[in-house]
This record gives structure tokens, C-alpha cells and sequence, in this order.
């Protein structure tokens, strides 16, 4: 059974609705210990210092912030503590804005959103607030302190229940100007060309199913250790080179959609795995 990470009230104005605070994701990435390949023996990390060449006891370890000229800024567990976020108990909405105007590019973390209390009364401001912002298509943006740190987060209904995703504040997101890939001059497609990719486009446009696409490589890897498992030899594949770009777009265009449409592909099929 999942446990909750945090528990407190969504509060806006003078409503304070009780929540509880439930990671959306799993991780399902297959870890390794770091092992001495000779005997098998676990590596251990030891913290050494790079002027004595002694190990350092983990309460001697302060935090050093290098500066841009160099120079080197010690700063204390205690300073730190500090400058911590006043720990509270509450979302604390800020605003509420039209779901389709958030560009996904600041979303960062995942979580559920359910009522922390068995209580009637608190059942009904949620599923009140969940039946609203259902109904609207609005989001409400807040903050919440978890774990020492403040985060700034988006409250969106879905599936039957309120979902929180922390977010990226504006200055974290690079902006296209920063790439030079993004900044060069490029060729302005042509109607034809334009015609052609939308085409493209629609044969291979189907309905979101998140089912259909699967984790191959982890599938493979785990593959791989049950062979191990069982004593066979495992032998690294060539490497295969990357495909060429199309010497001619508008040709290119024109195969695939003919070969699409030779294969039987239509927007009402169940999308097909990539391969």
C-alpha cells in the first residue's frame, strides 16, 4: 500500500480542503551495486581530502560555492538552515489559469492529490474543488515546502482526483536563443512540402493510449539478466549507422505516405509499437 510523503490542506481564500501528498511515478529502472569485478566484493565510497590525503569524518565536511572569478564561498549547515523555507502545512494557491495556456516544458515531478482525512466534511470540499476545475479546464498554481525546499507547483484534475506536479520556475527553462541549432536560418518549406508532411501526419495519427508504449530497453535489459542468470554468454551487437538525411524531402514525403497507406495504417487503427 503507498504511503503518503506529505500531508497537509489545499488553501485558497478562506478554504483549507485536507490532503495528502502521493508520488504518481515507480521507479521500475533496474540498479547495479558497484562491485570489484576480481572477487566480487562491493566498492565502498570513502571522502578523502584532496590536500592531507586523509579521510574526512562526514562532520568535518562543510559546502564550498565556487564563484565566478574563482574564489570560493564557505557556507555553514548552519547558515544554510537559515535561509530554509518557513516549513508549513499548506498548498497555498496563488492563482488559477486556463490549463491549455501552461506549456508542459516546466512540469518536473508527478504527484496524486487525495483527501488526508476520513471525514465527511473535508470528502466534500475535495470532490467539490475536483468537480470545478473539471468542469473549468483551470489549474491552480501555489507553492508547497517539502523536505526543506519550496516548490512551486500546478493542481490539475484528472482521472477521478486532483494531481500535483511540481514545476520549473521561469528561469530554470533555456531559452531557444541560447542554442545555436535553434537560432540558425532554415529553408521555408513549401506548400507542396507542407501538404505533404501534413498528409504524413494524419496517416500516423491515432488515439493517446500510454499502454502501447513500452519500456524496450528495460525490457531487454532484464532480458539480459536472466540469461546471465542461467550461465549463457551474452554477445554485443554491431553497431549500425545512423540513417542518412533524404537527399530529396519532397520524394521522401511522397514514399512514406504511399507505403503507409499500402500497409493498411489509418487514423481509427490502435497505434503500432516503434520499432
Amino acid at each position: 500500500m503507498a504511503r503518503s510523503l506529505w500531508t497537509g490542506s489545499l488553501s485558497f481564500g478562506l478554504v483549507n480542503v485536507p490532503v495528502a501528498l502521493f508520488t504518481a511515478v515507480r521507479d521500475l529502472d533496474l540498479h547495479f551495486h558497484q562491485i570489484h569485478e576480481k572477487d566480487g566484493a562491493a566498492i565502498e565510497v570513502h571522502r578523502f581530502c584532496s590536500e592531507e590525503d586523509v579521510e574526512v569524518p562526514y562532520e568535518e565536511i562543510t559546502h564550498g560555492y565556487e564563484c565566478d572569478d574563482g574564489s570560493q564561498v564557505i557556507v555553514t549547515d548552519l547558515e544554510l538552515e537559515a535561509i530554509e523555507p518557513r516549513k508549513t502545512r499548506t498548498i497555498d494557491i496563488e492563482q488559477f489559469v486556463d490549463l491549455a495556456d501552461v506549456d508542459p516544458i516546466h512540469f518536473d515531478h508527478p504527484y496524486f492529490l487525495l483527501p488526508a482525512a476520513d471525514d465527511d466534511g473535508a470528502s466534500r470540499a475535495y470532490r467539490l474543488l475536483l468537480e470545478v476545475m473539471s468542469q473549468s479546464d483551470r489549474a491552480a498554481l501555489g507553492r508547497l515546502v517539502m523536505r526543506a525546499k519550496e516548490y512551486l507547483a500546478i493542481v490539475r484534475a484528472g482521472d477521478g482526483v486532483l494531481t500535483l506536479t511540481t514545476m520549473l520556475f521561469a528561469d530554470e527553462v533555456r531559452s531557444t536563443s541560447e542554442i545555436d541549432a535553434a537560432t540558425q536560418k532554415a529553408h521555408k518549406p513549401t506548400p507542396k512540402q507542407l501538404n505533404a508532411a501534413v498528409a504524413v501526419i494524419e496517416e500516423l495519427t491515432c488515439e493517446w493510449d500510454p499502454a502501447q508504449h513500452r519500456d524496450r530497453y528495460r525490457e531487454r535489459l532484464e532480458a539480459v539478466i536472466e540469461r546471465k542468470r542461467k550461465g549463457e554468454t551474452i554477445k554485443a551487437p554491431e553497431s549500425g549507422k545512423p540513417p542518412s538525411p533524404a537527399p530529396d524531402l519532397m520524394e521522401a514525403l511522397e514514399r512514406t505516405l504511399e507505403e503507409l497507406k499500402t500497409s493498411g495504417e489509418n487514423t481509427n487503427r490502435q497505434p503500432q509499437e516503434v520499432k
